[in-house]
């Protein structure tokens, strides 16, 4: 009887747990228009577990042990470890490692990050459109890369409402060439009608800039949706007879390859494409595996930029996103340093993307930063005049110019700290 008894209770006391109520993590990254986050800070969310019970009603790590449960970070104390290394983490949703967005997005996270006070965590992605995509419902994701086009692509493929005032930028990035990698029996772009063409996984940016290309010179091919770096090899056997790839210049992919069957890239002319994208010319530099010396190749190149959600104020999301554009300006300099791709160089934040919206709070930065230089420059040292006005003030003593011109240096650092 006593068995039974017992049994009974334990099913009793099982069914109970099991039809407890359940608390559903949300997230409002998709809705429109934007609402606050319902995902609490790290230091407002409790353990899901709870922890075995000691007779004197205390919780030990034995215990839990013993009743085969985890033992968690949290059961051995460690919460604040647990809230410091999330409080400030980033989520940048960058590519493939055969892709541009990938290396760009591990030298954010190497300039950006500085310990718990800000970590940037670069994501492996297919690429553009799974980007966005990810931006918009996927949590943990804060940041994105991905490529100007998309928006077409999400206004008349996989339609979208609103997207572009649910996704903005932070800055323009570098510009993405669009490379068309052919056979040798390939002489013009209309031999590729009807032939299979490498579009990349679906969710890159190639696969919306594939399309968009060849609807606009007319030729109608048969897109095969796999990695690039497999497409090169199945264009070895004459499976495939040609790949769009877009990568900055020049990309990993292109550069690596060993062209032992006589491939080429072809041009891609620009006049049909000037609403998208903009001119671009690679040449025996970028590739001298398929571009002779002294030659080169017209092609078009689409703008990459930094996307985000278009967090508000109340949103937890929003105070992370913010310090990370705060580093990202702050630190920007840094990019054009050695050690990073070259391409830095050439980028501009003020720049203005085209049919995109540049987040608020990069537009606030951006303007604190333009009056920043503005006053340098009011107060930049004519060192020439200064030592003209030393020269009068301590005729024939070189000391004593000297003196007065570092002092005047001196006073006019603290007047630009002001």
């Amino acid at each position: 009887m006593f068995k039974r008894l017992a049994a009974a209770l334990c099913v009793a006391v099982m069914a109970s747990a099991m039809s407890g109520p359940a608390t559903a993590q949300t997230d409002d990254a998709n809705a429109f228009p934007p609402q606050p986050s319902t995902i609490a800070p790290p230091s407002l969310v409790a353990p899901a577990t709870t922890v075995a019970q000691s007779t004197t009603g205390q919780s030990t790590v034995a215990q839990r042990a013993q009743a085969g449960r985890p033992i968690t970070s949290a059961a051995v104390g460690e919460s604040q470890l647990i809230e410091r290394a999330n409080a400030w983490t980033i989520g940048l949703a960058a590519g493939l490692p055969e892709g541009t967005f990938l290396p760009f997005a591990a030298q954010i996270a190497r300039n950006l990050n500085d310990g718990n006070d800000l970590r940037v965590l670069p994501i492996v992605t297919p690429g553009a459109t799974d980007n966005v995509r990810d931006l918009l419902y996927l949590r943990g994701v804060d940041v994105a890369i991905t490529h100007t086009d998309v928006f077409e692509h999400f206004r008349t493929v996989e339609k979208i409402n609103n997207i572009e005032r649910r996704i903005h930028y932070i800055t323009g990035l570098y510009v993405s060439e669009i490379h068309l990698v052919v056979r040798p029996e390939i002489k013009t772009v209309q031999d590729l009608a009807g032939k299979k063409v490498g579009f990349h996984l679906q969710g890159s940016g190639s696969t919306v800039t594939a399309p968009i290309v060849f609807q606009r010179l007319g030729v109608k091919v048969e897109p095969v949706f796999i990695s690039n770096a497999a497409a090169l090899e199945r264009m070895k056997s004459g499976e495939i007879a040609a790949i769009i790839h877009n990568g900055g210049k020049p990309n990993n992919l292109i550069a690596r390859l060993k062209n032992d069957g006589n491939f080429r890239l072809m041009e891609i002319p620009f006049d049909k494409f000037d609403e998208f994208y903009v001119p671009s010319v690679m040449s025996h530099e970028d590739y001298p595996n398929l571009i002779k010396k002294g030659e080169k190749v017209e092609t078009i190149a689409v703008p990459a930029v930094l996307a985000v959600y278009n967090w508000p104020r109340t949103s937890d999301r929003f105070r992370r996103v913010s310090r990370f554009v705060d580093y990202m300006f702050d630190r920007f300099e840094r990019f054009k340093g050695p050690g990073y791709n070259p391409l830095w160089k050439d980028i501009n934040l003020a720049a203005q993307v085209p049919g995109w919206s540049r987040y608020w709070v990069a537009e606030e930065k951006l303007k604190q930063l333009q009056v920043r230089a503005a006053s340098a420059a009011q107060t930049k040292v004519d060192e020439q005049l200064a030592r003209q006005q030393a020269a009068r003030a301590a005729p024939g003593d070189s000391a004593a110019q000297e003196r007065l011109f570092q002092q005047f240096l001196e006073w006019s650092k603290n007047q630009a700290r002001r």
